[in-house]
């Protein structure tokens, strides 16, 4: 059985003159290790179905089932913790909040049920030395870069070992330099890690070097073809 299992999720949104459907009985299996890139026009329905995958918003018809549970199924409470403890997200707009430093940044999803641990620290440390940013713990995010926020990113949404990390738009603010890198950490980190990573791009340069790239196009998934 697949880590990740979406079946026939549909999302539609009523209208007086006619519903809109933004997400048409949607199918999807991956495992840990794995990636896939999903490109498509703008209003698609791409965030959303992100969001969808994210425990963020509920589909209107349809499962999702990851690592043998159906988040829709649990209560607020149980659906919270799901999703700080089994996905990770890394935005757009990264999301830092500007009076904490890099560290403690990093270690917010710890935060959402108690305090931090020796071994939340530990790992925290583990993450931003592999994206390059144990010289700046403690640096708040007006302090550094676009690049080195969203790497800030990167490392928050992997803190928990998570089985399922999102990423919209990651590298859409970023220059080509600070772009390859980040996508070079995306692509390797979270493999690494042993998770499933799903990016939403219009990058075609990121894409091409997922493993898997679909396109959004009416409701539905296609392969992407250049």
């Amino acid at each position: 059985m697949s880590d990740l299992i979406v079946r026939d999720v549909c999302k539609i949104y009523p209208n007086p003159s006619q519903d809109v459907v933004v997400l048409d009985h949607l199918n999807l299996e991956l495992n840990r290790g794995e990636n896939l890139a999903i490109m498509g026009p703008s209003g698609a329905g791409k965030s959303t179905l992100l969001q969808i995958l994210g425990a963020l918003d509920s589909p209107t018809s349809g499962s999702i089932e990851l690592a043998g549970k159906n988040p829709f199924a649990l209560n607020e409470k149980e659906q919270a913790r799901f999703r700080n403890e089994q996905i990770g997200f890394v935005f757009q707009d990264h999301h830092l909040l500007p009076q904490w430093n890099v560290l403690e940044n990093t270690l917010l999803p710890a935060l959402a049920f108690g305090q931090p641990t020796t071994a939340h620290h530990e790992r925290a440390a583990e993450l931003l030395d592999r994206v390059g940013l144990k010289h700046r713990m403690n640096h708040l995010p007006s302090q550094l870069s676009g690049g080195e926020r969203e790497r800030v990113a990167v490392a928050r949404a992997l803190l928990l070992k998570p089985t399922l990390v999102l990423a919209d738009e990651p590298t859409g603010n970023l220059d080509s330099d600070n772009a390859r890198i980040v996508g070079e950490l995306l692509l390797e980190v979270p493999k690494e890690q042993d998770a499933i990573l799903i990016v939403v791009t219009h990058s075609r340069e990121l894409a091409q070097r997922m493993s898997r790239c679909l396109e959004l196009r009416r409701g539905k998934l296609h392969p992407f073809t250049a």
